[in-house]
């Protein structure tokens, strides 16, 4: 089931800290998004009418937290960050996880070839990768940290 709901979704790892207000995302080689880089060819697309199962934000924050290993308390959906693409007849959907740990978990991304970068450190990535945290970035800084 996990591997259904990678195919048809994508999830941006990143960690706040409200007292120093250092927002750093995980990058996994060259890609901000786990599991996998976007297909070739995806392009940003609006929201549908109806958002399918398939496309779920609870299952898809599971689905996460199951492949790699993530405790459940320490990770959160930023509900307020909806980001849908289009890559051939596919529609992707962009969900963004955040950490509420004290630091950055380092370590529990580690094994899976991640690490936390601040958005000055994400030159090289994708450029429609970088739109999409752009947008992560302006939401966190601009928004309402309370939640979380």
């Amino acid at each position: 089931m996990a591997s259904e709901l990678f195919a048809k979704n994508r999830v941006i790892l990143s960690h706040f800290d409200s007292y120093s207000t250092a927002l750093v995302f995980a990058r996994f080689g060259k890609t901000l998004l786990a599991p996998e880089a976007l297909p070739e060819g995806a392009a940003l697309a609006a929201a549908p009418a109806a958002v399918e199962n398939i496309h779920g934000g609870d299952a898809v924050l599971q689905a996460t937290i199951e492949r790699y290993g993530l405790s459940a308390a320490e990770l959160f959906r930023e509900a307020q960050f909806d980001a849908w693409l289009t890559a051939g007849s596919d529609r992707l959907r962009i969900h963004l996880l955040r950490f509420k740990t004290f630091l950055a978990p380092a370590e529990a991304i580690a094994p899976h070839g991640g690490v936390f970068k601040p958005i000055s450190e994400l030159r090289g990535s994708a450029p429609l990768e970088l739109g999409l945290v752009r947008g992560v970035f302006n939401l966190i800084m601009g928004g309402d940290q309370k939640r979380g």
